[in-house]
């Protein structure tokens, strides 16, 4: 009788990027002015503490820097289907003015229902309920009716740790987009950027640093935890990014010279690693991307674009902190994370950053 298929074994668990953190590091508002944010700079077991001002020192002419331009944009709204009150986040545009939403009091919406957003001279139908309060909403084929509705009615939706009795401040509305920010769109910022200002981007050009943009619209499945105790059975949520031709021709033209590419925040890297996924050669041009990406990136990964990467540190048993390990190797990050616990960095959207060069992947 044959011996029956195993599964591999599992490498690591969910658990093997917990960690702890006083809750005074996880930081309530950006530092001002932006640039003043510490860097821990990673490179494999050498951890260097540094400022975001060092930046351009740390890098070398003909580097490309990646960024994201998407823009946050007013998600969470506040509605009723009669006398029910229900939130909405919008999470995902899906065309003709449909969306994909996350829902709380979903239970109290049916397919077909019209839901009076408060505030605002606009309704939304139900058009699906799926599992987890989850929805797609029509809110008509104006894009600039809802844009106006957005900006009338609708929150910041600033992450679940930053507290705001009263809700977002009206200076989050500024302190919570990049100075990248262009294509309206994301549901959380691309918080990397947030540490940049024109004096830090004027010191990159001077350094010869070049920089490519692209889109990737954030999704506010990017704040949920990894449950399960394998990660590989996680579900990534999709999330829309566009890889153009100015920023492929950028970049394509510093890899076939063997110069290196900077990601500048996760979202950017999950981008490029989605475009390059059927490139081997680290020389080789990677092809325009347009459409959804749900890669999900753990240890073991093999990078086809990344070369550096600059994050913030990032929330325990999450996709991102996961990743990191990835870029990083485990055993790096643990220790980086260690060190800026000890030393007092600021975490999450409005916190610290680290610049990590590759662990053990080609480069």
């Amino acid at each position: 009788m044959p011996a029956r298929a195993t599964a591999p074994p599992m490498p690591f668990t969910t658990a093997d990027f917990d960690f702890s953190l006083p809750e005074a590091q996880i930081a309530q508002a950006p530092i001002r002015p932006r640039d003043a944010a510490r860097l821990l700079v990673v490179r494999g077991p050498a951890l260097e503490d540094r400022g975001i001002t060092d930046l351009p020192a740390l890098l070398e002419p003909g580097d490309v820097m990646v960024v994201n331009d998407t823009r946050v944009i007013p998600a969470r709204l506040r509605a009723r289907r009669g006398e029910a009150r229900v939130e909405i986040m919008l999470n995902r545009a899906e065309g003709d003015g449909t969306w994909h939403a996350l829902i709380r009091n979903a239970r109290r919406l049916r397919a077909g229902d019209e839901i009076a957003v408060e505030g605002a001279d606009i309704t939304a139908r139900v058009m699906e309920k799926y599992e987890g309060g989850s929805a797609r909403l029509d809110f008509g084929a104006d894009p600039a009716r809802l844009i106006a509705a957005l900006e009338q009615a609708g929150e910041i939706p600033l992450p679940p740790y930053i507290h705001r009795e009263a809700g977002p401040r009206g200076e989050d509305r500024a302190d919570y987009q990049t100075v990248f920010a262009a294509r309206p769109g994301a549901v959380a910022a691309p918080t990397a950027s947030l540490h940049f200002t024109p004096a830090l981007l004027a010191a990159l050009e001077a350094r010869g640093v070049q920089r490519a943009t692209v889109t990737l619209h954030v999704g506010a499945g990017t704040f949920l935890p990894v449950r399960e105790e394998d990660p590989r059975l996680h579900k990534m949520h999709a999330e829309w990014g566009e890889l153009g031709a100015e920023a492929a021709a950028t970049i394509n033209a510093a890899r076939a010279e063997g110069r290196r590419i900077l990601c500048c925040g996760t979202t950017a890297l999950r981008l490029l690693e989605t475009a390059a996924r059927d490139v081997t050669d680290r020389r080789a041009p990677i092809p325009e991307f347009r459409g959804l990406t749900d890669i999900f990136i753990l240890p073991g990964y093999s990078f086809r674009a990344a070369d550096l990467l600059l994050t913030n540190f990032h929330l325990p048993k999450s996709t991102l902190l996961m990743l990191v390990a990835a870029f990083a190797g485990q055993a790096p990050m643990r220790a980086a994370y260690e060190h800026a616990v000890t030393r007092g960095y600021r975490f999450f959207s409005y916190g610290d950053a680290s610049l990590i060069f590759p662990g053990n992947h080609p480069s």
